[in-house]
C-alpha cells in the first residue's frame, strides 16, 4: 500500500511539472558544428589489450568490424577555453598549470577530468556526451591509425617476443613539437577529423583487458582493469585513469604520450524533460526515498 502511494506521488509530481518542463527551450549545443557524422561502414580493428596463447605473448587479433549506425564525433579536440567554461561552472576540476592558450587543445587532463567534462556537456545540452570507445576512435581515425602488430617471432622463444616488443616501441617516432599546437596544425583525415595522431593523445572509455587466445581464435577475457584506460594518438597505449601528465608516470605499456587530451562523441537519443524527472524520481524511490 505504501509503495503504491509513493508511485502515485511520483507520477503526480511529474505530471505537475511536465507543462513547465516541456516549455523550456533546449540548451543550444555550444559546439554542434564541430561534430562530424561518419556513416557506418566496414573497417579493420586490432583488439586492444594484452594477449597470450598457451601462456606466451601473442599478437592482438585483427578483426573485421562494422557499427550498426553512424557515429558523431568531434572533428577536433576539446579546447582549453571550452574546458575552462566547465571548470568555471564547477562541472570540472580546475587544473593547475593547464593549457595556457585558450584556442589550443586542452591537455594535462586525466580520464576522470575528461569524463567530468562529458557529463557537464550532457547536463547542459540534454544530449548524451561521452568519450569514444577505442573501437570508435579507430574507426573515426581511419587512415591515421597505426597498426600495432608485433613482428612474427618463434612462439617457443618468449625472449624473442620481448625483444620484438622492445624494438617496436623504441622505433616509434616521437613528435617534433611537444607543446599543444593550434587546432588544425596536423591536418584532417579522410573523415574530416583534425589533428588525429598529432602530439595530443586522446582518452577513450575502453578498459585495459588481458585476454587468452583460444585454439578457435576466440579471445577470452581473463582480467579487466578499468583503473587503466586505452589512450589513442600517434600510437595506442594505456594510462592509469587519474594521470594528467604522462611524464610523471602511469603509462602501463610502451612509450608514454606527449600530451593527454580528448574529443567526445554524442548520442542521438534525447530524453524528454519530463522523462528525466520521472527517471530521477523513481531512482530515489528505489533507494527508499
Amino acid at each position: 500500500m505504501l509503495l503504491a502511494m509513493k508511485i502515485k506521488a511520483v507520477i503526480t509530481a511529474a505530471a505537475l511539472v511536465s507543462p513547465i518542463a516541456l516549455t523550456i527551450a533546449p540548451v543550444a549545443h555550444p559546439v554542434n558544428s564541430e561534430f562530424a557524422e561518419i556513416a557506418a561502414k566496414p573497417f579493420r580493428y586490432r583488439l586492444a589489450g594484452d594477449f597470450s596463447r598457451d601462456g606466451k605473448p601473442a599478437e592482438a587479433p585483427l578483426r573485421e568490424a562494422q557499427f550498426a549506425t553512424s557515429i558523431k564525433i568531434m572533428n577536433r579536440q576539446v579546447t582549453a577555453a571550452e574546458y575552462a567554461r566547465c571548470a568555471d561552472d564547477s562541472g570540472c576540476p580546475k587544473i593547475p598549470n593547464a593549457s595556457a592558450m585558450a584556442d589550443r587543445p586542452m591537455v594535462g587532463v586525466s580520464w576522470r577530468d575528461a569524463t567530468a567534462y562529458a557529463e557537464w556537456m550532457t547536463s547542459r545540452t540534454g544530449l548524451v556526451h561521452r568519450l569514444p570507445t577505442d573501437e570508435e576512435w579507430v574507426f573515426a581515425a581511419g587512415e591515421k591509425v597505426r597498426d600495432e602488430a608485433l613482428p612474427l617471432v618463434d612462439p617457443v622463444d618468449p625472449a624473442q617476443a620481448w625483444i620484438a616488443r622492445y624494438e617496436a616501441e623504441a622505433n616509434r617516432a616521437r613528435p617534433s613539437a611537444l607543446d599543444p599546437q593550434p587546432v588544425g596544425s596536423f591536418g584532417r583525415n579522410d573523415n574530416g577529423l583534425q589533428d588525429v595522431g598529432g602530439n595530443v593523445w586522446e582518452w577513450t572509455n575502453t578498459c585495459f583487458l588481458r585476454m587468452t587466445l583460444e585454439p578457435t581464435g576466440a579471445a577470452r577475457v581473463t582480467n579487466t582493469n578499468c583503473g587503466v584506460r586505452v589512450v589513442q594518438g600517434a600510437h595506442r597505449t594505456y594510462m592509469t585513469d587519474f594521470i594528467r601528465d604522462p611524464r610523471t608516470g602511469g603509462c602501463a605499456d610502451g612509450v608514454p604520450p606527449a600530451n593527454l587530451g580528448f574529443r567526445l562523441v554524442i548520442e542521438d537519443e534525447r530524453l524528454p524533460a519530463v522523462n528525466r524527472i520521472v527517471e530521477r524520481a523513481f531512482a530515489k524511490l528505489a533507494a527508499g526515498f
